[in-house]
């Protein structure tokens, strides 16, 4: 039937949902309660749907026609209904929060579930020390490239040009975020980077393998503790990140098996890190277990209970403390492993996967994370072995199958397999 407002009016649903039709799909749904929506019916891509289209009185009849007049027309065009009312309810609540610092937070919430909490709290510092206070309340859309480069040059102008390149990519990424949630249409960030003084990025300062008799003479007379010490041995042995191994806990490692498996929201590919144990680390630990086994933390904090976990400055203090300031970082230890294996002939791939670098390569990136793993246990105690090697000095070490140290053969191996 047709309807008119009289009707709409008059009808009692006498404590049951009824629908009243009006033609072409358009209906008022009366529910048990007398609450009235108008609601369309239509088909798309061979399945049937409905549209709601609004509550009564508040969309008349006329107001109700209209729409299922605008639904089909979308309908005629291929569009469906429901899926553009969603999209532009969307819009219209991105296109509210269209500040600079509103998408910037969307885009930082979006991304740090795949982040490590400290790149997300460092990429978010930069953006509170070096862009909100110049952009931050100012419409997206409204920024023009001359904007950002003004607050790219102050930054330039004190001098740290990583940090203008670093800047600028972020920028650039919270643009394009606003690109395709609808609050601009063109990236300003884009181009800038040649108006920008040239950079060179440079790499972890690191030392030479022929320079760790020194270094590990000067570390064994360090005036410092016991667990420093074998937190930087472990550092050296296992070439892993220093936050990885300060955030390391008890239930990770598992000294039967020879394996430290790292949790995924440690690692900054956000991938579970399996690490083969050396002979020499096993020890390490298991005298570091001695010390600090009845709490959660490998490396908990010496200063008391102001931090839980051993402080981020320890190890490169250590290394200033011992005269290498400039020459080497904690980071520069991945480095001289890398660069040694590298020379030695191990497979590249079994070294970039022991370093838990994520491949560009996308063949390489599907490799689950114990790939090469038989290859990355010998390689590891090879390491430990060149390691201590260094540290008697007067071990003349060469690569072989078998250990430069014991001069026993790699237990499971009675040749080396896996060099080229």
């Amino acid at each position: 039937m047709i309807l008119n407002e009289t009707k709409i009016r008059k009808v009692n649903s006498n404590g049951k949902a009824i629908k009243l039709n009006d033609g072409d799909g358009l209906y008022l749904l009366v529910h048990a309660n007398g609450s009235k929506y108008w609601q369309f019916r239509y088909a798309f891509a061979g399945k049937a749907k409905v549209l709601s289209i609004g509550k009564y009185p508040e969309v008349s009849l006329v107001e109700a026609r209209d729409r299922k007049i605008d639904a089909q027309r979308l309908l005629r065009d291929f569009i469906d209904p429901s899926s553009h009312k969603l999209q532009q309810k969307m819009l219209v609540t991105y296109q509210h929060r269209n500040t600079f610092f509103a998408v910037a937070e969307e885009w930082l919430n979006r991304n740090k579930v795949v982040w490590t909490p400290r790149h997300a709290d460092r990429t978010w510092r930069r953006l509170e020390i070096h862009v909100f206070p110049d952009l931050g309340k100012r419409p997206i859309s409204e920024i023009k490239p001359m904007e950002l480069l003004w607050v790219i040059q102050k930054i330039e102008a004190t001098g740290v040009t990583d940090t203008c390149v670093r800047i600028l990519k972020i920028c650039s990424a919270i643009f394009r975020f606003g690109i395709v949630t609808g609050r601009l249409e063109h990236n300003p960030a884009l181009n800038l980077r040649g108006a920008l003084k040239p950079y060179r990025e440079t790499h972890f300062p690191a030392l030479k393998a022929r320079e760790l008799p020194s270094f590990l003479g000067e570390l064994d007379k360090l005036n410092t503790s016991e667990q420093n010490k074998i937190a930087f041995r472990t550092l050296l042995m296992t070439a892993v990140r220093s936050g990885e191994l300060r955030h390391s806990r008890w239930e990770d490692v598992d000294l039967e098996a020879g394996e430290w498996r790292i949790p995924a929201e440690m690692m900054k590919m956000r991938e579970e890190h399996i690490v083969p144990l050396s002979s020499q680390v096993i020890s390490l630990l298991e005298q570091l277990r001695a010390m600090t086994g009845n709490g959660p933390w490998l490396f908990p904090s010496q200063q008391g209970r102001v931090h839980a976990i051993m402080s981020e400055n320890t190890i490169n203090s250590m290394i200033r403390r011992m005269g290498y300031k400039g020459k080497v970082v904690g980071h520069g230890f991945r480095s001289m492993f890398s660069t040694t294996l590298n020379e030695h002939g191990f497979n590249r791939d079994a070294i970039e996967r022991q370093l838990a670098h994520m491949e560009r390569n996308g063949v390489r990136a599907a490799y689950n994370r114990a790939e090469y793993l038989p290859e990355r246990r010998f390689m590891m105690q090879w390491w430990a072995d060149f390691i201590e090697s260094r540290g008697k000095a007067a071990v003349e070490f060469s690569i072989a199958t078998r250990s430069p140290v014991t001069g026993t053969a790699f237990q499971g191996f009675t040749a080396s397999p896996f060099l080229n």
